[in-house]
């Protein structure tokens, strides 16, 4: 157990060492600290601060997901494309082990981005606009529910869908050796390949849409009744065999990959 921890621990050192990843939180950081200035500075009136928040929370959580996405797509393909996934082999670990070291430190990034930008956006819009006990949101709208735990279950939401769509790019990662053509498909399939899929099937196989994964990711709209034709635990379902799909082929391409010279 001590092994696996202190292998979990060498693959966290590899994504915060990286300069990338103080990067790509500032970026996060600064452009939540810009969007509260400019609504401050253009605003005719106080905006309440939940209001700015969600709408922080809302392309924010896109590109967290885009940041992820990015780091889960090359986590096992730039292992090979490098030659240092010899490395990791010839040391007394299993390749399931390896593997699981890799997604485990890669769900913690996730959660350690997630978190910072929440504390941070609900910090700075209740020092810049004061705090206000009412909940009053431009992207939906909420059922009787208190502030704090509407923005917590619609970070809860955001980052459920973040999980499947990182492991997708993680499972990418695992099947090819390329590190660009993981990242390139993950992006792409994330940010507008998959609802182009969705709106084809449409045309010709509406019966279908109901079960590809991209009509499930925004699971927000269970927030508010009547926002969504599916129920809650529908997608949560679709979502969770998506989950389970991309974990096993994932982990049976990993121990079967043969390591060239």
């Amino acid at each position: 157990m001590f092994d696996f921890m202190q292998l979990v621990a060498n693959e966290n050192m590899k994504i915060y060492r990286r300069i990338r990843t103080w990067i790509m939180l500032g970026i996060l950081l600064v452009l939540a600290a810009g969007t509260t200035i400019v609504f401050y500075s253009i605003a005719n009136e106080m905006p309440n601060m939940w209001m700015v928040t969600e709408l922080e929370a809302t392309f924010l959580s896109s590109l967290i997901t885009i940041f992820v996405v990015i780091v889960a797509a090359e986590s096992v393909a730039s292992e090979f494309s490098t030659g240092t996934i010899k490395l990791l082999l010839i040391r007394p670990w299993s390749r399931s082990k390896i593997l699981l070291s890799k997604y485990i430190s890669l769900m913690l990034l996730a959660v350690f981005f997630t978190a910072v930008v929440f504390v941070f956006t609900v910090l700075i819009n209740m020092i810049v606009f004061g705090y206000s006990s009412e909940l009053e949101l431009a992207v939906g709208s909420a059922d009787n529910m208190a502030p704090l735990p509407y923005m917590l279950m619609f970070y809860l939401y955001n980052f459920i869908s973040l999980v499947v769509v990182a492991t997708l790019a993680f499972m990418i990662s695992s099947v090819f050796r390329s590190s660009g053509l993981a990242i390139g498909l993950s992006i792409f399939l994330t940010v507008g390949g998959g609802n182009i899929l969705v709106a084809v099937l449409g045309m010709f196989q509406a019966d279908l849409v109901d079960y590809i994964l991209f009509t499930h990711l925004d699971l927000t709209g269970h927030l508010s009744a009547g926002e969504t034709e599916y129920t809650l635990g529908f997608s949560l379902g679709v979502l969770a065999v998506y989950y389970a799909i991309f974990m096993a082929l994932a982990w049976y391409v990993f121990k079967k990959r043969d390591v060239a010279a």
